[in-house]
């Protein structure tokens, strides 16, 4: 038996490593050449220590409180060179990964389809050529270079990880390049270079209500995360509001109801900022979240969606004084040189 170990680096690297049963997760990424930091790995130093942001472990009790404390234990810190999971484990190491001697996979892939879902919104559709899968994080993002170029643009996953068949829900930004390319150029069997996964957005165990918070193509991220929900024996409810700015730019709602139909915890709404929609909710994503959503803070927010967004949604909280237990965000810039959901 082995479990995947995900190694989140400081500066957005994601390494996947597979540990074996009984391994120590130290030894296990220098096997696969991931050099963690360690210096005595006999749990005396504490320079191997991480926080471990989920999954199961246990740590023996072989090592001195001077290199792991009780109250750091209680945290989730924990001493790579001691620790051996019981299950898949998340894990964020506070070094670059450079300095672990380590970087982002490169994968090749064909397109497969390039759709445009409506004038704000192009679907991409890729099959792996390099590789059987993309091991990532749900809500996490990859590079994808543009053909016969060295830029690149970031994209959220709207697949399920570890698949041979990669989605992405990307904004259709006018004059943006790779805008261009997937309207008007790109065609099956091209061949395009992606390089992650990257980000510290990405779904955690669910240990209590979440609010999930989409503006736009923002929905991208969170379509991968329902695909991990479905068949997870979910506990705790789970709604997502989708704002959008027109009727319109509304995509993938077949989606998100079959996702509601498979998944008893799960809900949606979507509202249109437009006065003129037809939408049974206008206006911001703000106006419509309600006090049983956020539960007196006892929530975790998920939010993907353009800075104002953002920045309005963290006045929202500030405005009823709510301190939600976690609060995940990606902010997104649609731009001409950088296209990031």
């Amino acid at each position: 038996m082995a479990y995947t170990i995900a190694l989140n680096f400081e500066d957005g690297v994601s390494r996947f490593i597979e540990c074996n049963e009984n391994e120590k997760v130290l030894d296990a990424a220098y096997r696969q050449q991931v050099n963690l930091p360690m210096d005595c790995s006999d749990g005396v130093c504490g320079t191997c220590k991480c926080h471990c942001e989920s999954g199961r472990y246990d740590l023996g009790d072989e090592y001195l409180e001077e290199a792991l404390s009780e109250q750091e234990f209680e945290d989730g810190q924990v001493l790579t060179c001691q620790m051996i999971p019981n299950s898949d484990c998340v894990i964020s190491v506070p070094l670059s990964s450079q300095m672990c001697k380590t970087g982002s996979e490169t994968y090749t892939a064909q397109v497969v389809r390039a759709e445009s879902l409506s004038d704000s919104a192009i679907e991409l559709n890729l099959e792996l050529t390099s590789h059987l899968g993309v091991p990532f994080l749900s809500g996490q993002y990859v590079n994808i270079q543009l053909p016969n170029s060295q830029d690149t643009r970031a994209y959220s996953f709207s697949s399920m990880p570890g698949e041979k068949t990669l989605s992405f829900l990307i904004r259709n930004v006018p004059n943006g390049r790779m805008s261009q390319y997937l309207t008007t150029q790109a065609k099956p069997g091209d061949v395009l270079n992606l390089t992650g996964p990257q980000g510290s957005f990405y779904l955690r165990e669910v240990t209590r209500p979440i609010l999930m918070l989409a503006g736009g193509t923002g929905l991208a991220p969170f379509l991968s995360m329902l695909h991990q929900l479905q068949g997870s024996g979910l506990k705790h409810k789970v709604h997502l509001i989708y704002g959008v700015s027109r009727d319109v730019d509304t995509v993938k709602l077949a989606q998100l109801e079959a996702f509601a139909a498979q998944i008893p915890q799960f809900s949606f709404s979507v509202c249109v900022t437009d006065p003129a929609s037809s939408a049974e909710l206008k206006g911001y994503v703000t106006d419509h979240i309600e006090p049983g959503q956020i539960n007196d803070g006892e929530v975790d927010i998920y939010l993907c969606g353009p800075p104002p967004m953002v920045e309005a949604v963290i006045t929202f909280l500030k405005s009823k004084s709510i301190t939600p237990r976690n609060f995940y965000y990606e902010k997104f810039a649609p731009q001409v040189s950088k296209e990031t959901a």
